[in-house]
């Protein structure tokens, strides 16, 4: 069984997969802020409504970002913790990229990058960039977008989709690579991208510290 964790915005989800990557039980919802305190207890929630327990888990999949700081240092936290101590695999899926696959239907993933700017995806590009928040309407148009409710409502964007089922294509692509490399990543060297320096913090003081 591979659990998902996806925490990189506002409406964070979770998704228990086959090996294969088919999903079997997801959730997801609108944290509101509070991501980092109901990941755990939605775990445990899915898990029962699943009737698994999580020692049945063989790998871990998580978000790596960008979005959220506090809420990727919590996913990644707890899928590194649980992974060291049941001893299985974990990999770490780029979080915009997953959106994309969990809502074909969207033209870009769209992501907060701090008050006033966004972590923007187009779909084909190979990384997301940081753009100013009010330029989004613009070069998108009408197209829909996958993007937490939050960020819709700040950005004015109309056609968005909540990426609520995430943790899903999380799993299906962390499934894709585990079949190529069992073995996972490195639980020491895995850190979430966060593609910007998180406010507070100096040029300096980044290049010489590591967010765990």
């Amino acid at each position: 069984m591979i659990v998902a964790l996806e925490s990189a915005s506002s409406d964070p989800s979770l998704a228990l997969a086959s090996l294969d990557g088919s999903a079997f039980a997801v959730d997801g919802w609108a944290g509101e802020g509070r991501q980092a305190s109901e990941l755990l207890p939605h775990l445990l929630v899915l898990l029962t409504r699943a009737t698994r327990e999580l020692r049945e888990a063989t790998a871990f999949a998580v978000g790596v970002g960008p979005g959220s700081f506090t809420g990727l240092r919590v996913s990644m936290s707890l899928a590194k913790g649980m992974a060291l101590a049941l001893d299985v695999p974990l990999c770490g899926v780029p979080s915009l990229a997953a959106w994309l696959l969990a809502e074909p239907e969207a033209a870009a993933a769209v992501a907060r990058a701090g008050a006033q700017d966004a972590f923007l995806l187009m779909r084909g590009e190979p990384e997301p960039r940081v753009v100013p928040g009010v330029e989004l309407t613009a070069m998108l148009g009408a197209s829909a977008v996958v993007a937490p409710s939050e960020v819709a409502v700040a950005f004015g964007l109309a056609d968005a989709r909540s990426p609520q089922r995430a943790a899903a294509a999380l799993a299906s692509m962390a499934a894709g690579r585990l079949m190529r490399d069992p073995r996972g990543d490195d639980l020491e060297r895995l850190e979430p991208w966060y593609l910007r320096v998180p406010r507070g913090i100096g040029a300096a003081a980044a290049e010489a510290k590591r967010w765990p």
